[in-house]
């Protein structure tokens, strides 16, 4: 049996598995009176689950949250004399003998909370009372929670935030937790608090949005389990494989017509702004399903109206720019994109790779487009945006077709500015910073270094329609960037690697598997992620980390690794070449095979 490679993560105990429970016609029963008991109980209510409380006295004597709570109908509230004659028949002096015959007569309850044992509380459960009604539960297979006895937990409760609906105030289905795992349970309540703050208003009624399109994405319940129906929860590790499209020559069976909507549902919640997300009406909704390839971020908003001209019905031309974003960061705009969003545009067409914060500097005014521009649909949605923009312009608007990165690298601006003059408008290119120099540069990768990389190359992971494109063969001291080709890396590393491959999809020599290879992934933005490894290892890593963040790049060469650490510029010296593995080895450490690095650079917050 071979052993795992150290890249594998290790390990550690000390944490938890954390897991959201339904408890719909499940009952969780709260021992105890006070505020913490009314905090359980509301917990649980939120789960749908049915609510038991045993308490010294009953109803009399807990807190008025609870006393409120029962007057409702929402909990049950019990006497401890009570439980003990409903599960023996007789009154008992011991509360444990009287839990005991309940729990064995009772069907249901999924989860016991013992909240007695609270520093403080009047009537506080002594120790051995405690691990007693611990092991008993045990005995039943129910998981208990123990208040300030972190041994006699099975479970334990993370610092919760519900989100609410922005515009109507209504609790909506997101919840996140922090815990600590017993180590401050102060500081996961303000951890917490500072998520909850860096995350947008629209947050929870985004994801109302999102359930509401699944519902209606679904054809009927028997569908629901299909594994190919659920592509937008993660079962798939990138969110990029084509949308199937829509049958026109045959009618679609029930199953293709579920699939291809769910996966409009995927590409929506990858990549639409929150804030639109949370403002889909249930006809915008229905329209993406239905495969329209764009849609506006305010829908309620009129469309943006030509000048007048002394009230006659004359519309001066309109412009065109083609606008380039950057790599995502708001900070890497250009003054000129900056002008043109915030002072010049009446509507903005954008690809969907444009991050919401650099959208957020457009003026509330000014109309914005996204385009459903999905693999799969690609051809479709760019000459539905070219038709958009010239029919505006006609209108006597300023359109900006905002592009990630540089509109001339890869961004089909040329093909833009072909169409647009057919159509009478000559067309501004605004460049933008290339995320194919700036993304290396933010992963600690330099696209030239000397004694390492003299020349780089650019090129796509895949071509027109999804056709294979030809890579560039090895030279040691050039670094190669491919862009849009994360999605199929096997193939990628396939045609770099394989010595006989064919000349169609790569020119030149064939890559050692030892070159060094980064996928950087949301490049400049908070939450990238550069992992780093070799070429006969890459498929494996990316694999091993969990789902894909697009947008993504993939650099190949020896500049990889050439400021790592202490630096490795001698790679181009002679004879360094029989020195690869152990450069390799002190680069990853030995026995690694990859890494993973996760946020910007230090010092990138300062922007």
């Amino acid at each position: 049996m071979s052993q795992a490679p150290a890249s594998f993560p290790e390990p550690q105990g000390g944490a938890s598995l954390l897991l959201s429970f339904r408890l719909s016609k499940r009952t969780t029963l709260i021992l105890g009176s006070g505020s913490l008991a009314a905090s359980r109980a509301f917990s649980a209510l939120e789960a749908d689950s049915a609510v038991t409380v045993v308490s010294k006295g009953g109803v009399d004597t807990v807190c008025d949250e609870l006393k409120w709570r029962s007057q409702q109908n929402q909990v049950t509230i019990l006497d401890w004399d009570t439980l003990s004659h409903l599960s023996t028949g007789k009154n008992s002096t011991q509360e444990e003998d009287a839990l005991a015959c309940y729990l064995s007569a009772t069907e249901g309850i999924s989860l016991v909370c013992v909240t007695d044992t609270i520093l403080g509380d009047a009537h506080r459960r002594n120790r051995a009372s405690a691990e007693r009604i611990y092991h008993m539960c045990r005995k039943h297979n129910i998981p208990v929670n123990t208040t300030d006895h972190p041994d006699l937990c099975d479970f334990s409760f993370t610092s919760t935030h519900r989100f609410e609906d922005h515009r109507t105030g209504a609790r909506t289905s997101l919840q996140i937790g922090v815990t600590t795992n017993g180590q401050g349970c102060r500081l996961a309540s303000r951890i917490k608090r500072d998520i909850v703050s860096l995350l947008p208003n629209e947050v929870g009624g985004a994801t109302d949005r999102i359930g509401s399109m699944r519902r209606l994405a679904r054809p009927s319940v028997s569908f629901a389990e299909d594994a190919s129906l659920c592509e937008d929860s993660g079962l798939t590790p990138t969110p990029n494989s084509p949308v199937p499209q829509r049958q026109r020559s045959r009618a679609e069976t029930e199953a293709e017509n579920a699939t291809r909507r769910m996966r409009w549902v995927a590409q929506v919640s990858e990549y639409w702004p929150l804030p639109k997300l949370a403002a889909m009406s249930e006809e915008e909704m229905q329209n993406v399903l239905a495969g329209d390839y764009f849609t506006s971020t305010s829908p309620t908003a009129p469309a943006a109206s030509p000048p007048s001209i002394h009230g006659l019905d004359i519309c001066p031309q309109g412009r065109i720019l083609l606008v380039g974003s950057g790599p995502g960061h708001p900070s890497l705009l250009t003054l000129a994109t900056h002008t043109a969003l915030t002072k010049l545009a009446d509507l903005v067409l954008s690809d969907k790779l444009v991050p919401a914060a650099v959208l957020a500097l457009i003026p509330e005014g000014v109309q914005v487009q996204i385009a459903k521009k999905f693999p799969g649909n690609a051809e479709g949605a760019q000459n539905e945006m070219m038709e958009a923009a010239v029919a505006a312009a006609r209108r006597g608007l300023t359109v900006v077709r905002l592009k990630q990165g540089d509109p001339v690298v890869y961004g089909r601006a040329g093909e833009e500015v072909l169409y647009f003059r057919a159509h009478g408008f000559e067309p501004v290119v605004v460049p933008g910073v290339s995320s194919a120099i700036a993304g290396p540069t933010l992963a600690g990768i330099p696209v030239t270094q000397r004694g390492v990389a003299e020349s780089f190359a650019v090129c796509t992971g895949v071509g027109r329609k999804g056709k294979d494109v030809q890579l560039t063969g090895y030279e040691r001291p050039r670094t190669l960037v491919i862009l849009m080709g994360v999605a199929r890396l096997p193939q990628v590393i396939e045609a770099l690697v394989n010595p006989t491959i064919e000349s169609a999809r790569r020119a030149g020599d064939g890559y050692p598997a030892c070159t060094p290879i980064a996928i950087i992934e949301r490049a400049s933005m908070p939450d990238q992620r550069v992992l780093v490894s070799t070429l006969r290892d890459v498929v494996t890593a990316l694999e091993s980390v969990g789902e894909q963040r697009p947008p993504g790049m993939i650099v190949v060469g020896w500049a990889v690794l050439a400021l790592w650490g202490a630096g490795d510029v001698g790679v181009l010296e002679d004879g360094a070449a029989e020195e690869d593995e152990g450069r390799v080895s002190r680069w990853l450490g030995e026995d690694a095979r990859w890494r993973v690095k996760e946020g910007l650079l230090d010092g990138w917050d300062t922007f």
